[in-house]
């Protein structure tokens, strides 16, 4: 009998016990879900902040555009406006005469006006270097076997210097550089 006493008080205990657990358990779990709702408002008033932030960076973009097209507007304007021209200069050329020097400029074969012009473009001697590095790296990787890059890089230097002397003799023979004395 003693022992079903003690067994009654021993449970009786442990099911009051469980019952506080079970009270604190819930507290515990309302307050979770409490924080939780806190954090998810934090998080969304982050995304607010976010968004501002992108709508005023666009707007400050769309600002600065305007300004850059207007700056462009104006610069087109101001170049597009005829240009006087006010000085001017004369620049001479020492000739060496191979006729009689009778108080006339002898022409020395050359056919270019008077004065120092520069002919636009790519030199010969540049569309030679670029052609003949090509051509020589593909021809290089192509008839090497064993070791491609190295035959590429061979080739390459072979026909850039090949080309560039073949482009630099059209460029004597065009006037665009003077030929060697």
């Amino acid at each position: 009998m003693k022992n079903i006493v003690l067994t009654g008080i021993v449970s009786l205990f442990l099911m009051t016990a469980c019952k506080k657990d079970d009270q604190t358990a819930e507290k515990s779990l309302e307050q979770q879900k409490i924080e939780f709702q806190a954090k998810q408002l934090e998080i969304e008033k982050q995304k607010l902040a976010i968004e501002k932030e992108k709508m005023v960076y666009e707007a400050q973009k769309k600002a600065d555009s305007m300004v850059e097209a207007k700056k462009t507007r104006a610069v087109a304007s101001h170049n597009s406006q005829p240009k006087v021209i006010t000085k001017t200069r004369t620049v001479y050329r020492d000739r060496e005469s191979q006729s009689n020097n009778n108080g006339s400029y002898a022409n020395n074969g050359n056919n270019s006006s008077q004065g120092t012009t520069q002919k636009k473009g790519m030199s010969k001697a540049a569309k030679g270097t670029i052609i003949g590095t090509v051509g020589g790296a593909a021809a290089g990787a192509i008839i090497s076997k064993n070791n491609r890059g190295l035959g590429a890089v061979i080739g390459g230097v072979v026909g850039g210097a090949t080309g560039y002397t073949i482009g630099r003799a059209g460029d004597r023979k065009d006037g665009r550089v003077k030929p060697r004395n």
